[in-house]
């Protein structure tokens, strides 16, 4: 028996890569790397982070994840059909095209695959194209179960952004005044194992699988499910916004998952658990961005200082553990207030520079160090300035 599973797990993993799925998922993130990169040139002159950093800092929760899930799947016993996976992919790549990936939530991939599949039958009655029957055997509980699953891994995505690796941005408020955005944004493939019928697994215990469709003998494929998130950042601190967010999704996934264990029991409340999962989600967003925009913008020019808008990695200012939002008041005993005092005051230290910094508490703490050969000239911070498209306009004109 334990040869017969390994033959299966291999045969599994090596029909991801037939996945169209999995390439489209890569299609995804090089193209959010491509755009992202052209707008960090665009306000600040400069590429502020790597081609795939929204892949990046997402391996170790989508595979601890994917190891919990698919221990979860083979081990209850959660039979998937093969059209059904398909469906989900095909979800997937439609909701992906705009390149939203707040469209990649599992309330939405997941949720709107089994709505179709839940009126498959009425929707493919009056065609011929496609067999009527093709989405007979579907299992809605355990789906709804894999969806609240999943809410919660996106929840933890959230909450486990780096401060100093969410996405700077600037835009012109209604004041014509330049302020800072941020994006949190990720995008994550998390691959687990599923059993899928016909193959040379066997029932071993009577009760197993639990989650059955029909059919006396499984295989196991290994599917990537893709997850992502995308939420613009303007009154708060990034990180600050995270929290709040990941906390209300972790709750909204929770509900599902109860909601989707009772309807092992009645069947009727897996759409109940669907609607609270779009419409929850859908809630969530609505409610975060009406409070977000109600507040004073977070990274608006200050009259004392530099509020610090974003840190370019691999420069002096990431190896100091300066932190996005901190506020720079002084340079090597000169306060600032424009990024030309900054630079001047720089410029001025010679090989050495120090630096008095406002933290959160508004507490001011000191950070000195050396230049090397090759650091950036500004310590590699951005702040909330004229863009670098408007200064290069304006320099062209002149």
């Amino acid at each position: 028996m334990v040869e017969t599973w390994l033959i299966e797990l291999l045969k599994g993993i090596g029909k991801l890569f037939l996945n169209p799925l999995l390439y489209w998922s890569l299609l995804l993130i090089f193209a959010a790397g491509y755009f992202r990169i052209k707008r960090e040139r665009l306000d600040f002159g400069v590429k502020v982070f790597d081609l795939f950093s929204e892949w990046r800092k997402t391996w170790t929760t989508t595979l601890i994840s994917g190891i919990i899930l698919s221990l979860i799947m083979l081990v209850v016993g959660i039979v998937f059909s093969y059209e059904t996976i398909l469906l989900l992919s095909v979800v997937t790549i439609i909701l992906s095209i705009t390149m939203r990936f707040t469209m990649l939530s599992p309330s939405y991939t997941l949720g709107i695959t089994i709505i179709l599949l839940v009126f498959s039958p009425q929707l493919l009655e009056y065609q011929s194209y496609i067999d009527s029957s093709l989405f007979s055997e579907v299992n809605f509980s355990s789906l709804v179960i894999l969806l609240g699953l999943l809410l919660f891994v996106e929840a933890i995505l959230i909450r486990n952004v780096d401060r100093n690796r969410t996405y700077p941005s600037l835009l012109l408020s209604e004041r014509g005044i330049w302020i800072g955005q941020h994006r949190l944004k990720k995008l994550g493939i998390i691959p687990f194992f599923v059993l899928v019928p016909t193959g040379m697994i066997t029932s071993f215990p009577p009760f197993w699988p639990y989650f059955s469709i029909g059919g006396e003998s499984f295989s196991i494929l290994l599917v990537p499910f893709v997850l992502g998130f995308d939420f613009i950042v303007r009154g708060n601190l990034p990180l600050n916004a995270a929290k709040k967010l990941a906390k209300s999704i972790a709750i909204l996934g929770v509900l599902v998952v109860f909601i989707g264990v009772g309807s092992m029991y009645l069947s009727s409340l897996s759409i109940v658990a669907v609607i609270i999962a779009i419409f929850g989600r859908e809630w969530i967003q609505y409610r975060y961005k009406v409070n977000d925009r109600t507040n004073v913008p977070y990274f608006h020019p200050e009259n004392n200082g530099l509020k610090i808008l974003g840190i370019i990695p691999g420069t002096p200012a990431e190896r100091l553990d300066i932190l996005v939002g901190e506020t720079i008041i002084k340079v090597n005993g000169v306060k600032i207030n424009t990024e030309q005092d900054f630079y001047s005051s720089l410029q001025s230290s010679g090989a050495y520079f120090k630096l008095e910094v406002v933290d959160d508490a508004n507490e001011m703490r000191f950070v000195q160090g050396p230049f090397y050969e090759g650091d950036h000239h500004e310590l590699g911070l951005i702040f909330t300035v004229k863009p670098y498209r408007e200064k290069k306009k304006r320099k062209n004109i002149s």
